[in-house]
C-alpha cells in the first residue's frame, strides 16, 4: 500500500483529496489498522463539507463503529462521515444474484 513508502500517505491523502467524488466501495470489509484509521481520518476530515464521498458496503450504518475499532479514531471518522450525510438504503438484494438469474431466463 502507498502507505508502507515515504511519503506515501500523504500522497495517498492528497490524491483521494482531490477527487470531487470518492466511491469507497467493499467499504469496512476488512477492519482497518491504526495506520489506515488515521489516514482515514485525515482523509475524511480534508474532504469533509467540500466533496462528496459515496460509501458503498454490506454493513448497516449502525455496525461501521465498530467496524472502525470503536475507539477515539472510529468517533472522529464517523463524526466527519454522519453529521453531512445523504443516507441511501438499497435494501437486501444481492445485485449479482439478482443479475444472474434474470440472464438464466
Amino acid at each position: 500500500m502507498a502507505a508502507d513508502q515515504p511519503q506515501g500517505a500523504t500522497k495517498f491523502i492528497r490524491k483521494y483529496t482531490a477527487f470531487t467524488v470518492l466511491v469507497l466501495d467493499e467499504w469496512l470489509l476488512e477492519k482497518p489498522d491504526d495506520q489506515i484509521l488515521a489516514m482515514l481520518l485525515e482523509l475524511m476530515e480534508r474532504r469533509y463539507d467540500t466533496t462528496s464521498t459515496i460509501f458503498a458496503t454490506q454493513y448497516a450504518k449502525k455496525d461501521w463503529h465498530a467496524r472502525l475499532g470503536g475507539g477515539v479514531y472510529a468517533d472522529a471518522i464517523m463524526d466527519r462521515i454522519v453529521h453531512n450525510a445523504t443516507w441511501i438504503n438499497t435494501g437486501e438484494v444481492n445485485m449479482r444474484e439478482h443479475t444472474a438469474a434474470r440472464t438464466r431466463e
